[in-house]
């Protein structure tokens, strides 16, 4: 997941369900949301590439004459709002633990001195977050790089290849396809040096901020 709308998704879900009541409907919620994670990559591909399908897809025909996976301009919007779809759940439940540890003291204070739903969660939930928020940001400013290689790469066609090649990809393309080795390496080696410096900036920028760091 990318630091961006990825990293903030799980966040505001986290702070949705922590704020229903019935521990019956908050269990469905969460089982519901958890369960796209544990789906093969191939397998949303496949369900993509159904969904989408020009002449049959539930979505698709919506958009007759128009292959949406062909679209150059489609392809990020189109891989993020899946990708999202299938980790927030998972990406929320360290979120809910925190969350979960949050004195109960706290919000029937809040909520004699008036404090509706907003309230709480900017003034309760929110706080007690932030420092798990500051460690997970800085880990995935590490990976800022790191869009991944499979889905990306069973999502590619000739038709969307000058959007959704990304450096997974064209290592692959370059070092293995291509026989340049040495080139691939340099090309990795480039990448997990920027990675280590988002992650060192992101880190000296929330310890003096927050009081926050990994190291």
């Amino acid at each position: 997941m990318d630091p961006g709308h990825g990293f903030i998704c799980p966040i505001i879900l986290a702070l949705l369900i922590n704020q229903i009541g019935s521990t019956k409907i908050k269990s469905f919620v969460q089982t519901v949301t958890y369960l796209p994670h544990f789906i093969s990559t191939v397998v949303i591909v496949t369900m993509i590439n159904i969904f989408l399908s020009p002449n049959t897809g539930m979505i698709g025909r919506l958009f007759p004459g128009k292959n949406l996976l062909a679209d150059a301009d489609l392809f990020t919007p189109l891989y993020w709002i899946t990708e999202v779809w299938q980790h927030v759940g998972w990406n929320c439940i360290i979120y809910l633990a925190a969350l979960s540890s949050v004195d109960l003291a706290l919000y029937e204070a809040a909520k004699i001195d008036g404090a509706g739903r907003l309230q709480l969660i900017r003034y309760v939930d929110i706080p007690t977050i932030l420092p798990t928020v500051g460690i997970l940001l800085i880990m995935n400013m590490g990976n800022v790089l790191n869009v991944g290689f499979e889905k990306v790469f069973l999502m590619q066609n000739s038709m969307n290849l000058s959007a959704s090649e990304v450096i997974s990809t064209y290592t692959y393309r370059i070092g293995i396809l291509g026989n340049q080795f040495s080139y691939a390496t340099a090309i990795g080696l480039f990448n997990t040096l920027v990675n280590f410096f988002f992650l060192v900036l992101a880190n000296i920028i929330s310890k003096k901020a927050s009081d926050t760091s990994i190291f």
